[in-house]
């Protein structure tokens, strides 16, 4: 089991949801959690939680980055890098091989390497085609940084139960949504087991929505 976790961008939805169950779940009551955010007053609720320690600063400032990740065990980056030279991948890697931090968990999207099958595929690619690029650019930085990683492929979110199958780079991606309670619950796997999916990018779905051509809320 990890220790120390560092959330990053730990505003967001499914952010939000690791931490709740880390902070609710007896099997994560031995973890400290870093939640590094732009305006730690947008969880001013966790400030006085014994297990929660609050940092503000931005991805974008490798200076605020190094700072954070100082004394960690594992690093959970909770955005997609869609900056035009993905810069905030590059700081979060610099910034672990620096402070000899060794697990790291990246946010990304379905479609980058052109696994998405069928209609919705074609479709994915003509909605949010212009942002692969970055997306693809962060996930090979990743790949190739010597870090232990995980990236996370995601599919488009919706509020439902957990309930998801898991795919691997070299294998088409199955189903076209799921939840963001599925995606913290892999989140969570891999903080209570760091060798689960170790070394892998990753495709997280709902499979009862494979086949359908558009996104299912």
């Amino acid at each position: 089991m990890t220790n120390n976790v560092l959330i990053m961008a730990a505003n967001g939805q499914i952010a939000q949801l690791v931490e709740q169950r880390v902070l609710n779940e007896a099997q994560f009551s031995g973890i400290h959690l870093t939640l590094f955010l732009r305006n730690k007053d947008r969880l001013a609720d966790l400030a006085n939680n014994d297990q929660v320690t609050l940092i503000e600063g931005s991805l974008d400032d490798l200076d605020d980055v190094k700072e954070a990740v100082k004394g960690q065990d594992i690093v959970f980056v909770g955005v997609v890098d869609h900056t035009n030279d993905d810069h905030q991948t590059k700081n979060v890697v610099e910034a672990m091989k620096d402070a000899g931090v060794p697990r790291l968990i990246y946010t990304n999207v379905l479609g980058i390497y052109d696994e998405v099958p069928g209609a919705f595929g074609e479709w994915n690619q003509q909605t949010i085609g212009s942002g692969l690029p970055s997306a693809l650019g962060s996930d090979k930085l990743v790949e190739k940084s010597g870090l232990s990683y995980t990236t996370l492929r995601l599919p488009w979110l919706n509020d439902q139960n957990v309930k998801y199958e898991i795919t691997h780079k070299t294998e088409p991606y199955v189903g076209v949504s799921g939840s963001r309670k599925s995606i913290a619950d892999v989140v969570l796997r891999i903080i209570a087991n760091p060798d689960f999916l170790k070394n892998d990018s990753v495709g997280i779905a709902d499979p009862d929505t494979q086949g359908k051509d558009r996104p299912v809320y």
